[in-house]
C-alpha cells in the first residue's frame, strides 16, 4: 500500500506539494496557538491595547470607519486633550471587520478573537510569501522559506499580536504577488483584475502602515525588468500610485480635523539623533536580526543567502526587497531600535535569505554542510526563543485582577483613573475608558472621572483612600470612589 502511495505521489508532484504547504500551514497554525488565551498583559500590551481597544469600542457602540475611538482619554499620546478619545492612526478597518466577525463568536474573549484575526492574516501571509518564492525560486525553496517563516520565534510571537503590522504585511504580499502575476500576462492591460487587486492591496497596506510605501523599490524593479524603458510610456504606470496613495491621503486629511486624536510620530524617524551611530548598527543588527530573530546561529544561514548566486528568473528582485526595508529601518531610526515589533516586516525577506542559506548548505550534500546546518538551525530556534519566550509571560498580575473588580463593581459607563506611567495596558484590563496615569486628580475628576484603581499603594494612592470612600481593597490593589 505504502509503495503504491509513494508512487502516486510521484506521479503527481502538485499533490506532494499541496500536502507540503498545507503541513506547513497547519504547523504555523498551531505554533501560535501557544498561551493564546493568557490577559493582553504581555510584551508591548501597551501598543497591543490601543489597537485592541478601538474594536472594543466598536463592539460595544457600532462600527463607524471614520470616527474610531479608543479607551484613552488621556493627552499624553498627542499632548491634547481627548475627551472623546479618538484614534486617528491606522485606518480601522481591521478592527471594524474584527467587531463585525465578533458578533457570531461572542463566546470568545474579545483579545482572543483579535489575536485569531492576526494569526489567519499570517498564514495569508505565509501563503504569499510562499507564492512569491515559488514564481521565482522554485518549488524547494519556497517551502523552505514558508517554514523559516513559520518555526522563527519571533515571527511565532508577533503573528498572534494585536498589531496592524501583521495585516500590513499581508496586504503588501498580496500587493506584490498580484503585481508579478500581472507582468507575467502578455498584454498589461488596465482591465486586468491582477492590476486591480494589486493596487487594491496596496491602498490597504498603506492604510494600515505609511511605511509599506517602501516596497514600492523591489515592485518598480519589477515592472522595469519586465517592461523596461516601457514603463514610462504606459498610462498604468502612473495610475497605479494614484489608486494606491489616494485612500491613504483621504484618509490623512480627514484625521487632521482631530489632532487630538493623533500620537506624536515625529520622534519616529531619528528622534535621538541615534541614526548611523554605533548603537544604531548594534540595536538593529546585533541585538534585533542577530540576537532575537535569528538567535545568533541564524547569520550562517542569512550570510550564505545573500551570497548565494542570483537565480536568473529572480535577478534582483529579493535584493531591492531587502535594500527597502532596509532603508525603512534607516527612516524610522528611533522607533526601530525603541520597538522590536517595528522590525514585523523584515520577516518575509529575513525568511527568503535564511532559506535560500539553508538551501545553499542541502546543495552542498556532505557531512561539513550537514552538521552545520543542523548545529545552525538547532542553535538558532534555541537561541531565539531564550529571547522570545519571555513575552508570552504577564509582567503584573494585579493590574489583571484589578481590571476585573473594576468591570464587576463599577457601571459599565463609569470613567476610570488607572495610573500605569502612562501605559493604557492597565486601562484596558478595566474595560473602562479614562485615564492611565494619575496626578492632576481634582482635574480628572471635573472631566468625569468616577473611580481611581491603583496597584501600587503609593502616595497618591494613600492619600486618595483618605478622601473618598474605598470600593475594594486587596493585598494587590485598591479601588476608590471619586466623589464630585
Amino acid at each position: 500500500m505504502f509503495r503504491e502511495l509513494n508512487q502516486h505521489l510521484r506521479l503527481n508532484p502538485k499533490v506532494l506539494e499541496l500536502v507540503g504547504i498545507s503541513l506547513i500551514v497547519g504547523l504555523a497554525f498551531w505554533l501560535r496557538l501557544y498561551r493564546l488565551t493568557t490577559p493582553l498583559a504581555d510584551w508591548h500590551s501597551w501598543r497591543q491595547a490601543d489597537t485592541a481597544s478601538v474594536t472594543r469600542e466598536y463592539v460595544k457602540n457600532g462600527v463607524d470607519l471614520l470616527m474610531p475611538q479608543y479607551h484613552d482619554l488621556s493627552n499624553i499620546p498627542s499632548g491634547l486633550d481627548n475627551p472623546n478619545g479618538y484614534r486617528m492612526v491606522e485606518f480601522p478597518i481591521i478592527n471594524g471587520l474584527t467587531a463585525r466577525l465578533y458578533q457570531f463568536f461572542p463566546r470568545f474573549d474579545l483579545h482572543v478573537f483579535s489575536r485569531l484575526i492576526s494569526i489567519f492574516f499570517s498564514l495569508g501571509t505565509l501563503i504569499f510569501l510562499y507564492l512569491l518564492v515559488l514564481e521565482f525560486s522554485g518549488k524547494k525553496e519556497a517551502l523552505l522559506t514558508a517554514l523559516v517563516f513559520v518555526v522563527l520565534p519571533y515571527s511565532v510571537y508577533y503573528s498572534r499580536t494585536i498589531l496592524p503590522e501583521v495585516a500590513m504585511v499581508f496586504f503588501s504580499l498580496v500587493s506584490i504577488y498580484f503585481l508579478v502575476r500581472w507582468l507575467a500576462l502578455s498584454q498589461h492591460s488596465i482591465r486586468s483584475f491582477h492590476y486591480w487587486l494589486s493596487a487594491m492591496a496596496a491602498a490597504l497596506a498603506l492604510l494600515l502602515k505609511p511605511y509599506a510605501i517602501f516596497l514600492a523599490l523591489p515592485m518598480a524593479y519589477l515592472a522595469w525588468k519586465r517592461c523596461g524603458g516601457r514603463v514610462f510610456k504606459s498610462l498604468t504606470t502612473y495610475l497605479y500610485p494614484v489608486l494606491a496613495l489616494t485612500p491613504l491621503l483621504l484618509w490623512r486629511i480627514w484625521i487632521s480635523q482631530f489632532p487630538e486624536g493623533i500620537p506624536a510620530f515625529g520622534w519616529l524617524f531619528n528622534g535621538d539623533g541615534i541614526r548611523f551611530k554605533g548603537a544604531f548598527f548594534r540595536w538593529i543588527f546585533a541585538e534585533r536580526i542577530g540576537k532575537l530573530i535569528l538567535g545568533y546561529w541564524g547569520l550562517i544561514f542569512l550570510g550564505l543567502g545573500l551570497i548565494k548566486p542570483i537565480m536568473k528568473k529572480e535577478g534582483w528582485f529579493f535584493i531591492w526587497w531587502m535594500v527597502a526595508v532596509l532603508v525603512y529601518v534607516t527612516v524610522f531610526a528611533t522607533g526601530n531600535v525603541r520597538h522590536d515589533y517595528y522590525q514585523i516586516p523584515l520577516i518575509p525577506i529575513i525568511s527568503i535569505f535564511v532559506a535560500k542559506g539553508i538551501f545553499y548548505l542541502i546543495e552542498r550534500k556532505n557531512v561539513i554542510s550537514y552538521s552545520l546546518l543542523i548545529t545552525s538551525l538547532l542553535f538558532m530556534l534555541a537561541f531565539s526563543w531564550f529571547e522570545v519566550r519571555g513575552y508570552y509571560n504577564i509582567n503584573n498580575w494585579a493590574i489583571v485582577e484589578a481590571g476585573k473588580a473594576i468591570d464587576r463593581l463599577t457601571p459599565a459607563d463609569a470613567l476610570v483613573i488607572a495610573p500605569y506611567n502612562g501605559d493604557a495596558a492597565f486601562l484596558y484590563q478595566t474595560n473602562r475608558r479614562g485615564w492611565p496615569i494619575g496626578g492632576e486628580i481634582e482635574d480628572k475628576i471635573s472631566k468625569g472621572a468616577d473611580y481611581y484603581v491603583s496597584v501600587s499603594f503609593d502616595e497618591e494612592s494613600q492619600s486618595l483612600m483618605d478622601a473618598y470612600p474605598v470600593v475594594d481593597r486587596t493585598e494587590t490593589y485598591v479601588v476608590v470612589r471619586l466623589m464630585r
